[in-house]
């Protein structure tokens, strides 16, 4: 957002939004935690475990309840990116696609080191936190992707069959820039999820998914936000099966109660598209943000993939004061989640009085470097 632009950030509207880009980041990384414990389980293996209602509480996983997974980890990452884009726009380099992928590099440093490396000056304070250093099921696509420094383009894609959801799961944040105009959130969220994963489908699944965060973000409907999602897809090659799992989403909402069997109907969620329609139609269905996210991660497939992406939904739809406080008290990282959160809230109101031509807080250019 330009300085210009900040004049119609009232306090009223700096609050709102403060709180919806909580709730997107605290809803999936709650998300991410209730689906971890039964990601590996069957529908049925999960009623055993659970009972025939199936998930209905957080579970232990990674040795505690409340444990996320690699989901939030590149989600906190993409923030850090995009946060740091806005600072470097000061410079004259203005290429944010570079500086989340520098952000991405820096969260592939957590996965091979055994904690933060002092000797890194462009840290920031992200980088830093001692509980990001540990490999938490990553799809083995990013791992592949950053896995030296050169960055995946449209033109020459990382991976270029990866198709599963590891790129959209953290992309939620591309959506938070409400200043932005939804097909330049596409194209921002697309460029990055070919980073690492270079399939049309996976990249584009990304870009819907950030479309449709950014609707809500903004005080739009969830349906009016993916109507938008799918009038900006229908340009790009490729689009088919992502348009078709959207289409199929929003259909299957009419079609009556909503069961493990209709979740089903959509797919097991492998498939970034897949994924995508799978949490658009449990943040479409749910009563509230605990209904949404147990229909989320009762079924076959990667539990903690959707319920991350329906959390993000039904975060930033609601905020975070909606968000279950008895998941929310348990969940790993929560500080860390809600310091960035609130980093980014800031940056993205108030960034003219932090950094500029003739302001400079050396406090924020120590937790967002330029270099």
């Amino acid at each position: 957002m330009s300085a210009g632009a900040t004049a119609v950030w009232g306090r009223a509207e700096q609050q709102d939004f403060r709180a919806r880009v909580r709730g997107a980041l605290l809803g999936g990384a709650i998300g991410d935690a209730l689906g971890v414990g039964v990601a590996a389980l069957t529908m049925e293996e999960i009623r055993t475990a659970h009972g025939p209602d199936g998930l209905a509480d957080l579970v232990p996983a990674h040795g505690r309840r409340g444990a996320v997974t690699a989901a939030t980890q590149l989600t906190l990452f993409t923030l850090d990116g995009l946060i740091r884009a806005q600072v470097r726009r000061d410079t004259g380099a203005w290429h944010p696609p570079t500086d989340v992928h520098r952000a991405y590099l820096r969260w592939a440093a957590t996965q091979r080191d055994w904690g933060p490396d002092e000797r890194r000056k462009d840290n920031g304070w992200l980088a830093r936190e001692e509980w990001l250093y540990t490999r938490r099921d990553p799809a083995p696509a990013c791992l592949i992707g950053l896995g030296d420094e050169t960055m995946g383009t449209l033109e020459a894609p990382k991976n270029p069959a990866a198709r599963d959801a590891g790129a959209l799961v953290r992309s939620a944040p591309f959506g938070l820039l409400v200043g932005w105009e939804p097909q330049l959130v596409c194209q921002l969220a697309v460029e990055c999820a070919a980073q690492t994963h270079g399939h049309p489908t996976a990249y584009l699944s990304a870009g819907a998914f950030a479309v449709i965060v950014h609707g809500l973000a903004r005080g739009e409907t969830l349906d009016g936000s993916v109507q938008r999602a799918l009038a900006l897809l229908a340009a790009r090659p490729g689009h088919q099966p992502v348009t078709d799992a959207l289409k199929q989403a929003l259909g299957a909402v009419r079609q009556g109660i909503p069961s493990p069997a209709r979740i089903a109907s959509l797919g097991e969620g492998y498939h970034a598209e897949d994924a995508l329609g799978i949490a658009v139609y449990c943040a479409l269905v749910g009563e509230d943000i605990r209904h949404g996210l147990r229909l989320a991660v009762n079924h076959d497939g990667p539990s903690e993939t959707t319920g991350a992406i329906t959390g993000a939904l039904l975060g930033a739809l609601h905020g975070e004061t909606a968000l279950p406080p008895a998941w929310l008290c348990e969940l790993e990282g929560r500080p860390t989640i809600l310091e960035l959160a609130d980093d980014f809230a800031m940056e993205m109101t108030q960034g003219p009085a932090l950094h500029g031509p003739t302001v400079a807080s050396p406090g924020w250019l120590a937790r967002y470097p330029r270099s």
